[in-house]
């Protein structure tokens, strides 16, 4: 089923077309990693889909129904999360952090208590529950980050290189959550240049090049993958 369709996308900065995209279709439960050398328009596509950037289009699709983009729908602005490479955090607790959301959304705060607490197992970071962010790693702030976003059950998920700056430990953690967002429910899409998660089996692979959309094949699991031969960050 298709979650968010878009036809003949266009957005201009400077009388220069930095993108002119015909149609761009996310599908339900569908992960996607979308690339492109710098200043392809990969960061400001992001944001036009969160209505943080306008632009030029013909029409837009979501969960079936036809909506305009400005102003931006309120369905949208609930079913649609964007996280930042570097995400902005309250100087509060990593638990405060992610219920915030929970809060601002008028949650009961004894469901709002559960959600966030399953929310920390889930990206396990329980002995962080406490902590101040200012003092977590990159890692830590990302595993943060997605567990804010994962607990008010969004429908698309934007990642703005969720790995980039990471190594080692941190990097496969993250990694390593991608693939239960999906299998949970949520489509994905992530801006990077990470050859491990553009590896991931069952991703959608989109490439931006000189402004317009290029749609390559899903990858296939790995062990029915005859071109797979190893990954790298």
């Amino acid at each position: 089923m298709e979650l968010l369709g878009i036809r003949h996308l266009q957005k201009n900065f400077h009388r220069r077309r930095l993108l002119d995209i015909e149609n761009l279709s996310i599908m339900a439960s569908q992960a996607y990693v979308l690339t492109g050398v710098n200043g392809s328009g990969k960061s400001t596509l992001m944001r036009i889909l969160t209505g943080l950037e306008p632009a030029d289009v013909a029409d837009v699709r979501f969960m079936g129904q036809p909506v305009s983009l400005s102003p931006y729908p309120r369905a949208m602005r609930d079913d649609i999360l964007y996280v930042h490479q570097h995400p902005v955090m309250f100087s509060t607790s990593v638990a405060d952090n992610i219920g915030y959301g929970l809060t601002v959304r008028g949650v009961p705060k004894k469901i709002a208590a559960e959600k966030v607490e399953e929310a920390i197992a889930w990206a396990g970071i329980a002995h962080l529950r406490n902590s101040v962010p200012n003092y977590l790693s990159g890692g830590e702030k990302q595993r943060v980050a997605l567990a804010r976003a994962r607990v008010l059950s969004p429908k698309l998920l934007l990642l703005d290189e969720p790995t980039a700056n990471l190594d080692g430990t941190a990097r496969e953690q993250v990694i390593s959550l991608i693939p239960a967002l999906v299998a949970e429910g949520h489509s994905i899409i992530m801006a990077c240049h990470d050859r491990d998660l553009i590896a991931l089996p069952g991703v959608q692979r989109l490439k931006i090049r000189d402004g317009r959309m290029e749609v390559k094949q899903v990858n296939l699991p790995l062990q029915d993958d005859p071109d797979h031969i190893g990954s790298g960050g």
